[in-house]
């Protein structure tokens, strides 16, 4: 599967620096954002002091791990400062570190979001950082700062905090600018850092997803997710290339490509089972002088006042119904939906260029998983659906596992098994086809798994608030 220098170095499990691309995790994801290693075999029994490699402490940081060779990438918010981390993934020693240069940091939320979300990109050359408090940096891999772009303060929807992370196409890095009222996608040359393009967004307002690489018809094209519109744009000049509507009202995930379709799956909150807050509901429960308005004070100690900035729409500091007309209008407008999308889309795409959808089993912020035929979706809860690729067809839909919280991270698949990792700390082994998930194991690490885990080689990385862990055999 992967070259070494000698044979001892294979038997004490030592990587070789010059892997191909595809035996890595570059990104976000990994290859293409697909969440799929063709060449890992990492184990299916491990847990903490089982299997277990070793483990570090990290500071803290909501990126999950890029790998290259024999190193691990990760950003991290360190004492106030904004920091990219370079670990050997030997023995996971730190070999060099170095802050970003943010003035200001951005708003995020205490807890469900981070200055240090997004996941870093390398080519095997140049490892590239994305901040939203203060742009992109590049170092090569032994950190040698090699320039940076700056930009100004990112203002994401919510005040949740940067979610989307770069990536490395055709010698540019491509990074979603989601702000609030001037949503941009912008390439930068990898060499130098010097803008390339950037295409405004204007029709779309900020999300959380990644931007994948879509091989549409005989165009490589950057597809980017947005509230109420998914888009396809020329990897060489920026030009919006096709844009399908009818998408949900706030994207947190990412699409994949494969079976030589495109495949986008969101859901927001505000429709069918999850109806989403109201102005009178919150009134009645906060406005405590009876003004017309909910001040931060008033919802103080409750478990509303860290989301108070993500309702406040029109950034007065205060919620008022304004506010809510704002927030129901945007639900009002948006599908949830898994949309397969045949090659050939251009322009204003209409419902000839969709291939299939499907409504049930639809997931928050995980993003879809394209693994052997058939498209993987994890919602909240834990319930996990199976449909054939080419068709819609359902193989099994909403089964649950026995980890049932929330999930933030985003399956992953090598050797024939998916992974997937709860918000309480449970990563949940199963076989991929068949039925129904069999499942294989279940590793519990006792703390809170935001990160995406990264397969490579014959090793699971995995990223809590505290750690980072290598399994393997």
């Amino acid at each position: 599967m992967k070259r070494t220098i000698l044979s001892l170095a294979f038997a004490a499990g030592l990587i070789s620096p010059s892997l191909h691309a595809a035996e890595n995790w570059p990104q976000f994801r990994g290859p293409n954002c697909s969440g799929v290693s063709e060449s890992a075999k990492p184990p299916i029994v491990f847990a903490p002091g089982t299997n277990q490699l070793w483990k570090i402490s990290v500071p803290p940081g909501a990126s999950s791990p890029c790998v290259w060779g024999d190193r691990i990438f990760l950003t991290a918010f360190d004492g106030g400062k904004l920091e990219t981390h370079c670990y050997a993934r030997r023995d996971g020693k730190l070999l060099w570190k170095h802050a970003a240069p943010a003035d200001k940091l951005e708003e995020f939320h205490s807890t469900e979001g981070s200055p240090a979300a997004s996941t870093c990109a390398t080519d095997g050359k140049v490892v590239v950082s994305y901040f939203g408090s203060c742009g992109l940096v590049a170092h090569d891999l032994d950190g040698r700062e090699l320039w940076q772009h700056k930009l100004p303060v990112a203002q994401s929807g919510g005040s949740f905090g940067t979610g989307g992370s770069p990536v490395i196409v055709g010698g540019l890095v491509v990074v979603p600018r989601e702000n609030i009222g001037a949503c941009s996608l912008l390439a930068v040359d990898l060499k130098s850092g010097k803008k390339a393009w950037e295409t405004p967004r204007a029709d779309v307002s900020p999300g959380f997803g990644t931007p994948i690489v879509w091989r549409n018809g005989q165009t490589d094209q950057v597809v980017m997710p947005g509230s109420l519109k998914l888009k396809g744009y020329d990897v060489k000049s920026g030009m919006e290339a096709w844009s399908l509507a009818g998408m949900p009202s706030f994207a947190c995930t990412t699409p994949v490509a494969g079976e030589g379709m495109l495949y986008f799956a969101g859901w927001s909150p505000g429709k069918g089972d999850s109806p989403a807050p109201t102005w009178a509901g919150l009134s009645a429960q906060f406005d405590k002088n009876k003004d017309n308005a909910v001040t931060p004070d008033e919802v103080k100690g409750s478990q509303m006042e860290t989301f108070f900035k993500s309702l406040d729409m029109n950034r007065d500091g205060k919620w008022t119904k304004e506010d809510f007309d704002i927030f129901s209008a945007q639900i009002a407008k948006g599908e949830n939906v898994l949309v397969a999308v045949k090659p050939g889309a251009e322009g204003e795409v209409s419902e000839k260029s969709v291939a299939w959808k499907q409504t049930r089993g639809l997931p928050y912020v995980p993003s879809p998983l394209l693994y052997r035929g058939a498209v993987i979706l994890l919602k909240d809860g834990g319930m996990v659906s199976s449909y054939d690729a080419k068709t819609g067809a359902v193989n099994y839909q909403q089964e649950r596992l026995k980890a049932q919280g929330s999930y933030y991270a985003s399956p992953v698949a090598a050797d024939g098994r998916i992974y997937v990792a709860s918000l309480d700390g449970k990563i949940t082994v199963f076989k991929a086809g068949g039925g129904a998930p069999e499942i294989l194991h279940e590793a519990k690490f006792g703390e809170r798994i935001a990160a995406t885990p990264a397969l490579v080689g014959n090793q699971i990385i995995v990223r809590t608030p505290t750690a980072l862990y290598a399994f393997g055999k």
